[in-house]
């Protein structure tokens, strides 16, 4: 039944080389994000709600990000199958078009008119206020962070995914530095609360693009031509926009999906506490989740190599691999989590964010969810985002991200948060829905051939 599994020689170790350092890099900048919620954390409930509540819209812009991130990993995988640099130019400049642009317009609006635009996420006027100190220079942040990500996702496609640890981490520690600093007012430097956080965020990200110009202008594996990446042609952009659109439109709308969830617990009753454990609970589930994202990554390199090259017989058998690897891991991040949430948590942490007695029992409630769920979300994750992308067939892959989001998922959540005002506790168990119904249609898509597509083809 699994004799899929038995592969090759040195593919469980090439898994290894690739995934690793992608869920390194995950893992420790999720865990340095914890420490930046930690700190903000220390200053109330109230300014821990309003940097969630910024991050309601940020979150749609960097799901944007990743979108056109993996938009692009898709074409210059199977390009780098193919060994065709050029191409692999025209894609990385038709990405920074498209994100600089986007971003951009996000970090004006949040600049002119923050507080009108945040007052559409939440209902509390102080909280409101505390956002807006946050997100109109954070919103500047992921202009560059977006500038960033494209070239660390070219260099992942090529399997190259060191550089993009090294980058982030050392974003991500300076970034934590300098959060103790400017919200504590250390060193010298003035105390300012959650408008600190926001000023340390934009410096990482100018430190981001630092490293990667410097590194642009050294490299010899991947040597980047300014012509091709401010002219890419017109075949690339009608390329990406038929596959690599695709993707963006994936991502988007569920950063948009996702994002109205928050939004639902902001305008239900004891909204600051809700989403004060929303918060912690968010910030360990990024946690967990770097596993199956750095499984999800390699799949979609290592598939996307072998369509490009021409050999698409192995492909199925590796897919379903990845897969299995997916539910396996998820089970023992699953078990881990559980400990967490019910020994160590309410011990070691809770205390240290000053969270209310309702606050812990949400946050331990929404733990508990994830981690019933874990095996499921990492099998579609790396099925969806690995496996189906990386294959070409990014349309069935929309289909079974989007479908059960915006279908069963959101309409359930606003009759339940909004409609019927419920406890949060239903709220976030229909929420969970959508994972199911994805499970079922990644395992019936990955059954058959019919997902393995070379996008590079003329």
């Amino acid at each position: 039944m699994f004799s899929f599994m038995k592969q090759q020689p040195g593919f469980y170790r090439q898994v290894v080389f690739l995934a690793l350092p992608i869920v390194m890099q995950n893992l420790i900048t999720s865990m340095l994000g914890m420490a930046d919620t930690f700190m903000v954390g220390m200053l109330g409930e109230g300014p821990m709600a309003a940097v969630t509540l910024a991050n309601i819209p940020l979150y749609v812009v960097q799901m944007f990000i990743f979108g056109v991130q993996s938009g692009s990993s898709v074409l210059v995988s199977q390009y780098w199958g193919k060994q065709e640099m050029d191409s692999i130019n025209r894609v990385l400049g038709v990405a920074l078009w498209v994100v600089l642009v986007v971003s951009a317009l996000f970090a004006g609006v949040l600049l002119v008119c923050p507080v009108e635009f945040l007052s559409l996420f939440g209902n509390e006027p102080a909280v409101i206020e505390l956002a807006a100190q946050y997100g109109s220079i954070a919103g500047v942040s992921y202009v560059c962070n977006a500038f960033t990500m494209m070239y660390v996702a070219v260099y992942r496609s090529m399997e190259r995914p060191q550089l993009g640890m090294y980058i982030l981490v050392a974003s991500m520690t300076a970034n934590t530095f300098l959060n103790w600093v400017f919200i504590f007012g250390k060193l010298g430097a003035p105390a300012m609360g959650v408008r600190g956080a926001a000023v340390a965020t934009l410096i990482a990200r100018l430190l981001e693009i630092t490293i990667v110009v410097v590194h642009m202008m050294k490299s010899s594996f991947f040597q980047v031509h300014l012509h091709l990446l401010l002219r890419p042609g017109v075949d690339m952009v009608r390329r990406f926009l038929h596959y690599g659109g695709l993707v963006v439109f994936n991502e988007t709308t569920w950063g948009l999906g996702a994002s109205i969830f928050p939004t639902i617990m902001g305008h239900m009753a004891g909204s600051t506490e809700i989403l004060a454990a929303y918060t912690v609970a968010g910030n360990v589930d990024k946690v967990c989740m770097v596993v199956s994202f750095g499984l999800a990554t390699t799949a979609a390199v290592i598939i996307g190599r072998e369509v490009g090259a021409g050999r698409p017989q192995r492909v199925r058998s590796m897919g379903m691999t990845m897969a299995v690897l997916a539910v396996l891991c998820g089970l023992g991040v699953a078990g881990l989590l559980l400990i967490f949430a019910h020994l160590i948590a309410p011990t070691w942490v809770f205390p240290m964010f000053k969270m209310s007695d309702r606050a812990v029992s949400i946050a331990v409630m929404m733990m508990t969810l994830q981690a019933i769920v874990r095996p499921l979300r990492d099998f579609n994750g790396v099925a969806i985002v690995g496996v189906l992308r990386g294959g070409g067939d990014v349309k069935a892959a929309t289909l079974i991200d989007t479908m059960p989001q915006w279908l069963v998922a959101i309409p359930a959540a606003v009759i339940c948060g909004a409609v019927l005002q419920v406890e949060i506790l239903w709220v976030y168990l229909v929420m969970m829905l959508e994972h199911f119904i994805k499970f079922a249609m990644g395992v019936w898509r990955l059954r058959d051939d019919s997902w393995i597509r070379d996008l590079t083809r003329a």
